[in-house]
């Protein structure tokens, strides 16, 4: 399914490409904690954790975009907003480490947090674990006047794209950056310029989506297929029906990520055609960490397809990309094109 040939041509191909990420932008900050300096809390009596170095990076949307990024995308246009706090700082001040990253389309709002995962990892006898994790997040649902201003810098970015990629991070109704607004815009879009490749990625919310491509998990699509009409068909094991109930649902493509088995494609092109494939995954050996192999395979699909790239083809460039990443253990991986090279010669032997 994939050549050599191909790998190169996708990888020469994206650094003339621009390519939109429109979602949830989270900051990840690491608390790295030396064990070994441990102090009592006076006032309490309980261990105040020393932290030596706090790490801080793009999240969620922004991992999607730190993936296009160590790819080679020449262009990528982020579509969110943030807070007008501490939080949001750093997040832009990460987010300027990254080539080709634009900052036009992020803006701060005043009465909102920047969402943030904060992840304290205890050091401890040469080895490290995460403790409980601290999230940041918006509970109330995103104003009319912000819904308002990212339709606005979508349809200003439009026109430019070749292609865009959609999180939606914020488990909460409407609470994010992909509102209900927002997905019917999307759908307009969509309706009017179906050759643009639009790939939608969403926790909760993925069955609303209409004239876009999806990349649901297999218990993100059991569960959006329980929730319709056909809930009565399905088992527990997903099956090729509800994958391509989707992909019908939507009127596009649906890349169905199933861990170690692959993905499973699924286009819907009425009236012409409809077809499907199971596309195998790449075996991987050793310790393994899944921590952003989703955007990571988005960021491979979507590379291929504004590369010219099939379905199919799309899908074993995902699997190859997220085969490499999730070999990088305690980090969100990604996977230059140098890495892309190295392990297509590995598993083409």
């Amino acid at each position: 399914m994939l050549t050599t040939e191909l790998i190169e041509h996708i990888l020469t191909t994206i650094p003339g490409r621009t390519v939109g990420v429109l979602g949830d932008l989270f900051l990840d900050r690491y608390l790295d904690i030396d064990a070994a300096r441990n102090e009592p809390s006076v006032e309490t009596g309980l261990t105040a954790y020393q932290v030596t170095r706090v790490r801080a990076y793009p999240g969620a949307a922004g991992t999607v975009m730190n993936n296009l990024a160590a790819l080679g995308v020449g262009r990528i246009y982020p579509i969110a907003y943030i807070g007008d706090d501490g939080e949001g700082y750093e997040l832009r001040q990460a987010l300027k480490l990254l080539p080709g990253v634009e900052q036009g389309g992020v803006f701060s709002v005043p009465d909102r947090r920047t969402p943030t995962y904060t992840k304290p990892m205890l050091n401890e006898a040469g080895t490290s674990k995460e403790l409980n994790r601290l999230d940041i997040k918006n509970r109330v649902p995103t104003a009319s006047h912000v819904e308002e201003h990212i339709i606005e810098l979508l349809d200003e970015a439009w026109p430019q794209l070749d292609a865009l990629i959609v999180l939606d991070q914020v488990s909460e109704v409407d609470c994010g950056v992909v509102t209900k607004r927002v997905r019917e815009r999307l759908a307009e879009l969509g309706a009017i310029d179906p050759q643009k490749f639009v790939l939608a990625d969403s926790r909760e919310q993925i069955g609303l989506f209409r004239n876009v491509c999806a990349k649901p998990n297999e218990n993100e699509c059991i569960k959006q297929m329980r929730a319709g009409q056909h809930a009565h068909r399905f088992n527990d094991r997903l099956s090729a029906g509800p994958i391509m109930e989707m992909a019908v649902q939507l009127n596009r493509a649906v890349f169905a990520t199933l861990g170690e088995r692959g993905i499973h494609v699924a286009v819907s092109n009425l009236p012409v055609e409809l077809r499907e494939q199971t596309v195998a995954a790449y075996p991987v050996s050793g310790p393994i960490d899944i921590c952003g192999a989703g955007d990571s395979t988005s960021a491979g699909i979507t590379s291929a397809m504004v590369s010219g790239l099939t379905h199919e083809q799309a899908a074993a460039f995902g699997n190859l990309v997220a085969s490499i990443t999730i070999q990088q253990i305690g980090v969100t991986g990604t996977a230059p094109p140098e890495k892309v090279r190295a392990r297509w010669r590995e598993v083409n032997g």
